[in-house]
């Protein structure tokens, strides 16, 4: 026996969204339930729109739940850095600086921090960068090489590990902040973003099976965590999306995105992409952590 939705509204609601699950999980026919929110009061638009969104999110968790099922036995959840618990306060200490904490979700783990940077750290790091950037590039895990590829369309620079004293203090303060070893943290990138120019959903870690991976994965072994941190705030455009969870994080000046991912598995769902600037440009700084000592 299903049960029966007798809150009268004109927008789908959380508790509209719980109603429709619990009757998809009963048997009920979606067109049905379409029929049933459209009698409800809610446009036919709304509700196919919801509908779909409902039912694309709920065959992404069977998705998820098959991939879990085929992982194998010996496929053991790696440490990473955890910057907070789930109960996650407003403010954290990192180092040198105070950090306001603006979001947080625990699958896939992603938490955006506000005040990271100053707006001093942010204009240096552009400056020092702007001269020294070229095409960016991706790895290729046929070789283990890089290359061009035409999902990434920004430009680039890359740190050395405490090149300067504003690298090492911002690294220090992101390793004091994610709590993780600082030499366990890749050279500081830098990306510059102009109109058009977009990186496509993507993973961070590398497929420990292809033939690319071995030089790759000798330097530290995987990536456990991504930090994204923004350098300036784009006229339009230019945000950091994860679109199997349906989660857009907008670029303003700096603020930063993290997120881990404990295997280098689909399941983490953190399948991420740099959205397309559509006015004015976009500068981040991105710091990759490895599971031990990067060289």
């Amino acid at each position: 026996m299903t049960e029966t939705l007798t809150t009268a509204t004109t927008a789908p609601t959380p508790e509209m969204r719980h109603w429709v699950i619990k009757e998809i999980e009963a048997g009920r026919a979606p067109d049905q339930l379409l029929k049933s929110l459209i009698e409800r009061g809610i446009s036919e638009t709304d509700a196919v729109a919801f509908m779909t969104s409902l039912l694309e999110t709920r065959l992404e968790e069977l998705k998820l739940r098959q991939l879990a099922r085929e992982l194998p036995a010996d496929d053991l959840a790696r440490d990473v850095p955890q910057p907070i618990a789930i109960d996650w306060p407003s403010r954290l200490t990192a180092l040198d600086r105070e950090v306001e904490i603006v979001f947080s979700l625990d699958h896939p783990r992603v938490v955006v921090f506000r005040n990271l940077l100053s707006d001093q750290e942010c204009d240096e790091l552009i400056a020092r960068s702007r001269d020294r950037i070229s095409t960016s590039e991706v790895i290729d895990m046929e070789s283990g090489a890089t290359r061009s590829d035409a999902g990434r369309t920004s430009s680039g620079t890359a740190f050395l590990r405490g090149e300067t004293p504003l690298i090492e203090r911002i690294e220090r303060r992101v390793a004091a902040l994610l709590k993780w070893p600082y030499e366990y943290g890749e050279a500081l990138q830098i990306l510059r973003y102009a109109v058009g120019e977009e990186y496509k959903p993507h993973y961070d870690y590398v497929d420990p099976a292809a033939p690319g991976a071995a030089p790759f994965l000798a330097r530290g072994g995987q990536r456990v965590a991504s930090l994204v941190m923004y350098l300036n705030t784009p006229e339009d455009g230019g945000g950091t999306n994860f679109p199997d969870i349906g989660l857009e994080v907008a670029a303003h000046k700096g603020s930063a995105v993290f997120f881990s991912y404990d295997r280098p598995h689909p399941i983490t769902r953190s399948r991420h992409g740099g959205m397309p600037v559509r006015a004015g440009e976009k500068w981040v700084a991105t710091k990759w952590l490895r599971e031990a000592a990067h060289t």
